[in-house]
């Protein structure tokens, strides 16, 4: 057990003593050309930062310096500068050093023999011509960028052929007067077409009162501006913030990290292209492969892109831009943004469009038919109010001879008393009141049979009094109950019953109802012929019309059939008498029912509202 114990232990000791340390990080300094915060090369600083964090399997730490007389001088003999940096990294080990910016690479390249000899060296985010090739040691590579001058020029004269005038902001710093003498060399082929102003002298009021006061026919390219004239830093985009605010025309640039807030577009740059390559170059680093030997063509200027903004801004026509072109921030029209709702709400009118104009259609058609078929009511009702005068016509013509014949008979009379030798006037004018009374007794029952026999075209709703209806329904009836010995009785209530109908229509319905009682009567002994129309009111809206008989009854199992159309218990009957009743009643809201008497007979019933309730 001494033994296993104490091998135990010594296996132990040797695991603790081969076990692997924890990953030192690689410690990487980045040395801007003027500051952390100045454009463009604080965008390729920050996709730097981030892509190469993400994509390296080892800690980063993180280190930022800056020239900063880079802003004021072309010297780059910053001995505190190189002091600090001997001091901040003399107990770490440095692994790679990323210059951003033409500047901070030629510090290094100055200041190589004092400092850091032996580090790898990462210079980007600068254009090749600022690279001295021959100043490059095994310890140093490029990925740098190449800004084509020309091809930022033919752009504009693409989107803008008139142009006259080319305005560059640009800075005052050492590596901006560096582009003020580098770019009337690149450029001179347009010089014929285009006149070049250069602002690198003013003071960034002065290039804003420039911008605002532009001539006709003329563009910005806007190149850089770190320090104006005067002397001022300008970090981010603060300047060009400011031009674009005022300017009088539109303005174009290079670098696509200013895409977006003010410049038209076109070929630019891409800092996040030129971060990832450089990221790609520092992980080959951190693998072991000498920088020396890693070899990056340049990035050049990528795909055109335009602000849709600018472009509406300035009128320029996007038949103008090259094939292939991407434009951005486009300002949906209602359509675009709202497709499916207007879809969906134009199918909804659509839809009930369909629907209202299909039930106008149908209403149309109901309406149409309901005419139709009143029309066709008012004909039947017509027919079965003829039957009726045909059937009471023997009986009108015996009533109307009796006032024919008093007529004639005191008409001879009177001749006789007018012929003699001293007529009697008191007896002649007896004479003819009678004839006058014996007219117009004629006159009534041509009256109502002319009414009996009345065709409308419509109903003609008018407020009139039951009774009256009723009197003239009596009156009808009258001559034919004498020659069947029928003895007729109102009963009911004299007062006024207004109601609000036709009084033709109402009157044929009780003509119906009485005829048919009458008929019933047919066999009956002849002193027990009885027809009673009544009435009295049902509540306070409405008044119940009652037309007995003593007739035979109705059989209980044809109650409830006997006002169906052409239902009828009579050789010669047409059936349509009780129905055309039952519609009349009930086209002015009234029910119409039958039910037989205790004893013997048969009684008809029919309400009607009022026209004016009545009071209790």
């Amino acid at each position: 057990m001494r033994r296993f114990s104490a091998c135990l232990g010594a296996a132990l000791l040797l695991c603790v003593a081969f076990a692997p340390a924890a990953a030192e990080p690689r410690r990487v300094l980045l040395l801007h050309s003027f500051g952390r915060d100045f454009a463009p090369f604080s965008d390729f600083a920050a996709h730097f930062r981030e892509l190469l964090v993400k994509q390296s399997r080892e800690p980063i730490d993180l280190y930022e310096a800056s020239v900063e007389t880079a802003r004021f001088k072309a010297s780059f003999e910053d001995k505190a500068l190189v002091e600090y940096l001997r001091a901040l990294f003399a107990e770490r080990r440095l692994d790679l050093i990323v210059t951003l910016g033409g500047p901070a690479a030629q510090f290094v390249q100055q200041n190589r023999p004092r400092l850091f000899t032996t580090t790898a060296v990462l210079m980007s985010a600068l254009d090749q011509r600022r690279v001295d090739l021959a100043e490059l040691t095994a310890q140093d590579t490029v990925v740098a960028a190449t800004i084509d001058l020309s091809v930022l020029v033919d752009n504009i004269l693409r989107l803008l052929p008139d142009t006259a005038e080319i305005a560059v902001p640009i800075g005052a710093s050492p590596l901006e007067k560096y582009w003020v003498g580098e770019m009337p060399r690149e450029l001179q082929r347009f010089t014929k077409r285009v006149k070049f102003t250069w602002w690198d002298e003013l003071s960034l009021d002065r290039m804003r009162a420039r911008a605002a006061a532009l001539p006709a026919r003329s563009a910005m390219l806007y190149f850089l501006i770190t320090v104006d004239a005067d002397g001022v830093p300008y970090e981010q985009d603060r300047a060009l913030d400011d031009l674009h605010a005022v300017a009088n025309a539109p303005i174009f640039g290079f670098a696509a990290g200013a895409f977006g807030r003010g410049i038209v577009g076109g070929p630019l740059l891409s800092n996040e292209q030129l971060a990832q390559r450089a990221v790609g170059v520092a992980l080959r680093i951190f693998s072991g492969v000498t920088p020396g030997d890693i070899k990056t063509e340049p990035l050049g200027l990528g795909q055109a892109i335009y602000d849709w903004r600018e472009l509406q801004r300035w009128g320029i026509s996007e038949a103008r831009l090259p094939g292939g072109s991407l434009v951005y921030f486009r300002s949906l029209t209602v359509w675009e943004r709202f497709r499916w709702e207007i879809i969906w709400v134009v199918s909804v009118i659509v839809l009930q469009y369909g629907i209202i104009h299909w039930l106008l259609f149908e209403r149309h058609r109901r309406r149409y038919a309901e005419l139709e078929s009143r029309s066709r009511q008012r004909e039947v009702i017509h027919m079965d109010r003829a039957t009726v005068a045909g059937a009471l016509s023997a009986s009108f013509a015996h009533e109307l001879n009796q006032p024919l014949g008093a007529i004639l008979s005191n008409a001879e009379a009177a001749e006789m008393l007018l012929g003699a030798n001293r007529p009697d006037l008191d007896q002649v004018k007896a004479i003819l009141a009678d004839i006058r009374q014996a007219d117009l007794h004629a006159a009534n029952i041509i009256g109502d049979f002319r009414k009996l026999l009345k065709q409308t075209a419509e109903f003609e709703l008018q407020d009139f009094d039951l009774n009256e209806a009723i009197s003239g329904a009596m009156r009808m009836l009258s001559p034919e109950a004498r020659k069947r010995g029928i003895v007729l009785r109102p009963n009911g209530m004299y007062a006024a019953l207004p109601v609000r109908a036709d009084q033709i229509e109402v009157q044929q319905v009780l003509l119906n109802l009485a005829t048919n009682g009458m008929d019933a009567m047919g066999n009956s002994a002849p002193g027990a012929r009885e027809l009673a129309i009544e009435t009295a009111l049902n509540g306070s809206s409405e008044v119940e019309v009652s037309v007995s008989d003593t007739g035979t009854g109705i059989p209980k199992d044809k109650l409830k059939d006997i006002f169906k159309t052409f239902y009828t218990t009579k050789q010669q009957g047409t059936g349509l008498g009780l129905s055309i009743a039952r519609t009349i009643v009930e086209s002015y809201g009234g029910k119409i029912w039958a039910e037989n008497r205790i004893g013997r007979g048969a009684v008809f019933r029919f309400t009607l509202p009022l026209a004016k309730p009545q009071a209790a």
